[in-house]
């Protein structure tokens, strides 16, 4: 019986970090039934909520020494939800339906791109530089669109003027996530060490900057990392070719 009994327990899941992943998972299914409702700036909003679930439940994880490799799959299937299909429908329902079969593709372009980035990511775990993410990571591909759309409606620009832009910008963020470009994963900074207290004061003030105008701050932000993708890959083989020549 007792046999039985831990067999049972090993089969279940952990419920704190997959409850993060689940609250992920619901913004960015909110997100989507916002926008067939017309609430756009509520899509948008949602979809920044789910970055910022996704982001804690990986560390919630590793925190309470609650991995697993259910919990690592859940996230990815929910990601795909979040990052790659809500952002492609929010943007096709916001300003691509009046450009029939082009708004269709760029919608499809990121959704693919992020299926097929997540994809790449679960089966490069092991091998993978920890340092860099290849690719642009799902979660920054989904903010420059949200960002970009609640800044247009925060501006109140038409969306027959700027429906241009989104379409590039939909196109470039599915291209950049199966890219091979070099992004900081950013894992490298110790959260748990200690800090000179002025960088306590810039974070804070930081946080400030960003709550006063989160719609302009949010998109500048993750916009000026896809960029830095093409720029650190650019350094790196520049500085290999410099190697190789010394």
């Amino acid at each position: 019986m007792s046999t039985e009994k831990s067999t049972i327990r090993r089969r279940g899941i952990y419920l704190l970090p997959n409850l993060f992943t689940t609250g992920s998972l619901f913004s960015g299914f909110y997100a989507i039934t916002s926008a067939m409702d017309g609430r756009f700036e509520t899509a948008a909003i949602a979809i920044f909520v789910a970055m910022i679930l996704d982001g804690m439940d990986g560390r919630v994880a590793r925190l309470t020494n609650t991995q697993s490799e259910f919990g690592a799959q859940y996230d990815s299937l929910s990601d795909m939800v979040s990052f790659g299909a809500a952002p492609a429908l929010v943007m096709y329902l916001w300003a691509f339906t009046s450009m029939g079969k082009l708004g269709l593709f760029a919608a499809f372009v990121h959704m693919a791109g992020g299926a097929l980035r997540l994809a790449r990511f679960n089966t490069q775990l092991t091998s993978a530089d920890k340092r860099y993410f290849q690719g642009l990571p799902s979660p920054a591909a989904a903010a420059i669109l949200a960002g970009f759309l609640w800044l247009s409606l925060d501006h109140a620009y038409p969306v027959e003027i700027v429906k241009y832009i989104a379409l590039a910008l939909t196109i470039s963020t599915g291209l950049l996530m199966v890219s091979n470009f070099r992004y900081s994963s950013f894992k490298e900074i110790d959260l748990k060490g200690k800090v000179p207290f002025f960088v306590a004061i810039a974070v804070m003030l930081a946080i400030a900057i960003i709550m006063a105008q989160p719609q302009t701050l949010l998109f500048v932000l993750f916009l000026a990392y896809a960029i830095s993708g093409p720029v650190i890959t650019l350094v790196m083989r520049r500085r290999r070719l410099l190697g190789r020549k010394a």
